[in-house]
């Protein structure tokens, strides 16, 4: 537990935060995507946010993939977290798609974070996940993620959204869900990440804007572990292979390659593949989501998207939802 640690220009805030613990949770899904286009993170983000709320947690770092999520949450209920957060989420995606069932696997990884040097590789690995996983050259130019929120001003960032009226957030959280009045959205239908996040303990923990670029841009070493052994825990050193023990669905070697730039950035993404992959659904096949196409239309799918983008077989099955069972 991190006690002492954080100090916050709001007394109440404070106390609240002060003695909770802090874990890294991830939560995967190996046989299709969780967020198809933007509007579906923006409601995985949303439900994350309310759920956060619900349970008197605050958000540290969150970093939302195509196919699973990494979050750093200081919390006392992390179980129920993520069960409100899951809940939430398969209802929008059952709802919207036409999909029955759970969404993503049954169990999640945690793991509690304990020092200050095991907290700041948590969080600088869970913003730097879509640098690994090799859909953003670097952290900052991911959108999901709350990577842009940390010293925002210091960065030159924009911090004056255009914010969506109170009367019509409804439309991207559910018509019966208590929204807090503490909660602004912007006009896409995002609730702002600022909101959620203790931002600054993050910058606490970093030091400076100098500090927090260092760590988004160091390279994956043994210094990481050397640095975590003067906490003086008996957790477990953050890795890289660590961290990413919850998803095991993209190779270690492959996740350095991408942090040396080496990534194909010109290859097309999950989200791109699916949206196109929407599109031929709804106007060839007149169906509604791929959810309700026949495995035999997905073949032919598969064969259309394979020739057309080169995308391997492991990302059209997720992305064609090859697996799901209705």
């Amino acid at each position: 537990m991190l006690r002492g640690l954080y100090r916050v220009e709001d007394e109440e805030k404070d106390k609240k935060c002060a003695m909770k613990k802090v874990f890294h949770l991830c939560h995967s899904s190996k046989e299709e995507v969780m967020f198809r286009n933007h509007e579906d993170y923006i409601w995985g983000f949303n439900c994350y946010a309310l759920a956060l709320y619900k349970t008197e947690s605050w958000s540290l770092a969150d970093a939302h993939m195509s196919n699973h999520r990494h979050l750093v949450v200081q919390t006392e209920a992390p179980e129920k977290l993520m069960l409100l957060n899951r809940l939430a989420y398969t209802r929008h995606m059952n709802t919207k798609y036409q999909r029955k069932g759970p969404l993503g696997e049954n169990g999640y990884f945690s793991i509690e974070l304990e020092g200050i040097y095991h907290l700041l590789a948590a969080i600088s690995y869970t913003l730097r996940n879509a640098l690994h996983h090799g859909v953003a050259p670097t952290p900052f130019a991911y959108p999901h993620s709350s990577a842009n929120v940390i010293f925002q001003s210091q960065l030159g960032k924009p911090s004056e959204p255009q914010l969506l009226d109170k009367r019509n957030q409804h439309r991207y959280v559910g018509r019966n869900v208590d929204i807090p009045d503490e909660y602004e959205m912007h006009k896409s239908g995002l609730f702002l990440r600022k909101n959620v996040t203790a931002v600054k303990q993050v910058e606490l923990l970093y030091g400076t804007p100098k500090n927090y670029l260092f760590y988004m841009n160091r390279p994956s070493d043994e210094r990481w572990i050397e640095e975590q052994k003067e906490d003086n825990s008996c957790s477990t050193p953050i890795t890289l292979d660590q961290i990413e023990r919850g998803v095991l669905l993209t190779p270690n070697d492959y996740m350095l390659r991408n942090e040396r730039g080496r990534s194909d950035y010109k290859r097309i993404t999950d989200i791109e593949l699916c949206e196109e992959i929407d599109r031929i659904v709804i106007s060839h096949f007149k169906v509604p989501s791929i959810y309700c196409l026949s495995y035999s239309n997905k073949q032919e799918l598969f064969c259309m998207m394979k020739e057309l983008h080169h995308a391997s077989d492991e990302q059209l099955r997720r992305c064609l939802a090859m697996d799901y069972m209705r």
